[in-house]
């Protein structure tokens, strides 16, 4: 079964804007945010609470996950592009945030991922490889912000 082209990505963060970073089990050396393809039936919101507890355990439900609002659209790297259906070249991406209290250890799962790390804001965005990754997290502190005045 080929996977939908629509994604989340989810910036996992922290109040103090330290994000965490996973490093991908099928390219060592390639770090990023929780992201993953939309499942037939589901909403973006439920994909995105889905890939959190998959890829790291945590359940978005003990935090606030926020629709960025932001949708990306990129091709898809020639090396994944396999997954996709024969004609398939893009992706939709959309990005959400999770704000968590502080550096959570997290649960990673082996499948997917060798590692994570937390990060400062500017450092993480220089380590992921996606453009769209590294824009997310730039933008990170106008959400942040977002977020604390509506506390």
């Amino acid at each position: 079964m080929y996977k939908t082209p629509i994604s989340v990505l989810v910036i996992i963060h922290t109040i103090d804007l330290q994000v965490l970073l996973l490093e991908r089990a099928d390219h060592p050396g390639y770090w990023q945010s929780v992201t993953g393809s939309q499942d037939p039936g589901e909403t973006l919101l439920q994909t995105a609470m889905r890939e959190v507890s998959e890829e790291t355990g945590l359940s978005s439900a003990d935090y606030e996950l926020t629709d960025w609002q932001i949708e990306n659209r990129y091709e898809i790297y020639q090396e994944w592009r396999w997954r996709y259906g024969p004609d398939v070249r893009f992706n939709t991406e959309h990005v959400f945030g999770l704000c968590l209290p502080d550096m959570t250890p997290i649960k990673i799962s082996a499948r997917e991922h060798l590692s994570y790390t937390w990060l400062p804001w500017q450092q993480a965005a220089e380590q992921v490889f996606s453009s769209s990754n590294a824009d997310a997290i730039l933008n990170l502190p106008a959400h942040v912000q977002f977020v604390q005045t509506d506390i």
